[in-house]
């Protein structure tokens, strides 16, 4: 399968070859702030079936945890597309905002991180199995 992310002005894009399986909701305050919302949906994808299109700006911050996140974001429109994080276990996977699909048909969350930063009015869906404070 192959699935197309791009930015707001679609400068910067991202063609993923391969099936999307899963999903996850991140309530930490670095997501929230990075999306303006009061959470971010991701999606952890192989980094060899994903091929990068147009010019990004990376922002690097450190985690919770300590390890280096790279955020990629659109120069013309701001928007940030992919991020890698640099701690064992990821360093073949690229982190995609489920939101730069624009496909509603993708798999809904099943899992939920940071929830002790959640804002108080927002509901996690039942279909959400593991959750992680």
């Amino acid at each position: 399968m192959k699935h197309n992310a791009s930015c707001s002005c679609g400068q910067l894009k991202l063609i993923y070859n391969g099936e999307i399986k899963r999903t996850a909701i991140c309530h930490c305050f670095e997501c929230q702030k990075k999306t303006g919302s009061v959470f971010a949906v991701h999606t952890r994808l192989e980094k060899s079936k994903a091929d990068i299109e147009g010019k990004s700006t990376e922002y690097e911050r450190i985690g919770d945890e300590g390890s280096k996140i790279r955020l990629h974001f659109c120069p013309l429109c701001g928007s940030t597309v992919f991020h890698y994080i640099d701690i064992e276990g990821y360093m073949d996977s690229i982190i995609v905002s489920v939101g730069n699909f624009a496909d509603p048909t993708l798999p809904a969350p099943v899992f939920s991180v940071y929830n002790a930063r959640k804002h108080h009015w927002v509901e996690i869906p039942e279909s959400v199995t593991e959750q992680w404070d």
